[in-house]
């Protein structure tokens, strides 16, 4: 009996299937060869085949991070977290100088072993906070072991980002803000009254980035859809969407009752004024929100074509200029530098380039602009008549209205027959037509103060 049993279990160990997954180990077991340090001063060791990071005082949070870049891939590792910490796998992540001074930014798939129970959820570090929580996914929140070493199995596969944890669904999200970056290990900034040298570690960090088709799994959770829908960070915090993804509503032609009905088109989930041959105004004209808006943010995602001309305008009067061309209005510069003879242009050197302040003031010129073709952020925030441009997370300029500068710049500009141009106490938001194809979507807008 016990010889059959012990030539069942040979047979039964020759029988298992071998695992031919391509697998590239991204740690070693004894170096910390291909990652570096970024972001704060956290401790990274070895011990026991393993990566080791502690926490310091007086320091933001820590990355260890691949100096490779990803984009698509499939990743697996296992962490053991004390049951105090907060920490992080970011995946996708970049650091910039022009962005907050290098400050890490990107997907992060979280890891909380605090009660809240949010491990393998997807935080966007950085930048929108978070994208998936756990709150509606209890088999994921129980999953999670404390004081024990967990697994993490995370999929990246074009604009669907998968997570699980220990073998159970997490986090379904369908986002593409970021195409690609590294990934990095994160040690938390802490407290002065939390203990210093609190540790996480993490080892079997392998990746897959061939025949990712063959090797991907499904996933039962339904998706988080973030295009045209705020996230929930947004939504606790007083943001409004502008656009629907779908419909007119909220919108009229700016010198209309209703929406265009030709030179704008709605499809997939983006806004796109047609082309026209680069007149202004001269298909389906201006659109605007149907409310107005006094001190505010507003955030814009947009896409250019090549040698495209477009523009965000706030404050808008729309009973000016009655005439040909556009309605009048303070205006954020949506532009293709390198192509169209405006970014050449304009009362003041350089004051219609990309993200500057129309004619007035120029953006900086170090901003961080994506190529043309991909999708760019442009941020306005207004408040107390202090008002900045901001172009894919950096500030590119700021000013006063109504001040004595302002004024004057507005003396020495095109609007200079508009009195008291650019003061009005609130107007509609404006998306320009200008006769060039560009794209928008994500819309969205926080009233400051209430005020509306």
């Amino acid at each position: 009996m016990y010889l059959a049993l012990s030539l069942f279990l040979v047979w039964a160990c020759e029988e298992s299937p071998k695992d031919d997954t391509p697998w590239v180990d991204l740690f070693d077991g004894s170096t910390l060869d291909g990652w570096t340090q970024k972001g704060g001063t956290a401790h990274y060791e070895i011990k026991e085949d393993a990566i080791v990071g502690s926490t310091v005082h007086d320091t933001p949070n820590s990355f260890l991070t691949t100096d490779k870049m990803y984009d698509d891939f499939i990743l697996e590792l296992d962490y053991k977290v004390d049951s105090t910490m907060n920490s992080g796998i970011q995946i996708r992540s970049n650091s910039f100088p022009l962005y907050q001074n290098g400050r890490v930014h990107g997907y992060q798939i979280e890891i909380d072993p605090s009660d809240r129970a949010w491990s393998a959820g997807i935080y966007d570090e950085g930048r929108r906070g978070w994208l998936v929580n756990l709150d509606n996914n209890p088999d994921a929140q129980k999953a999670f072991k404390q004081n024990d070493w967990n697994h993490y199995r995370i999929e990246a596969i074009g604009d669907t980002l998968k997570t699980w944890i220990n073998g159970v669904p997490a986090a379904h999200l369908i986002d593409d803000k970021t195409p690609s970056g590294f990934i990095a290990l994160q040690v938390h900034s802490i407290s002065k009254d939390q203990k210093e040298g609190t540790e996480i570690a993490w080892r079997n960090i392998k990746i897959l980035t061939d025949s990712l088709s063959k090797y991907t799994k499904e996933m039962p959770l339904a998706p988080v859809v973030t295009q045209n829908q705020l996230t929930i960070d947004e939504a606790k915090n007083g943001w409004k969407l502008l656009w629907d993804g779908k419909t007119t509503n909220g919108w009229r032609g700016a010198r209309l009752d209703s929406f265009p009905d030709k030179g704008w088109e709605m499809k997939e989930g983006v806004l796109t004024v047609l082309s026209s041959g680069g007149e202004e105004s001269a298909a389906g004209g201006d659109i605007v929100t149907t409310d107005v808006y006094g001190d505010f943010e507003l955030k814009v995602d947009f896409k250019l074509t090549e040698g495209a001309n477009s523009g965000i305008k706030y404050y808008v009067n729309t009973d000016l200029n009655k005439g040909p061309g556009s309605s009048i209005g303070l205006e954020y510069q949506i532009l293709d530098d390198e192509r169209h003879p405006d970014a050449k242009l304009g009362n003041h050197e350089g004051s219609r380039t990309l993200a500057s302040l129309y004619d007035l003031i120029k953006a900086d010129p170090d901003k961080p602009a994506n190529p043309i073709g991909e999708w760019n952020t442009a941020h306005i925030i207004s408040k107390d008549n202090h008002v900045e441009h901001w172009l894919n997370g950096m500030k590119v300029l700021e000013y006063e209205r109504g001040s004595d500068d302002f004024k004057k710049l507005v003396s020495e500009s095109k609007y200079v027959v508009w009195p008291n141009f650019g003061e009005a106490p609130n107007g509609p938001i404006l998306l320009q037509d200008h006769g060039d194809r560009v794209s928008f979507k994500n819309i969205k807008i926080k009233t400051i103060n209430n005020e509306q």
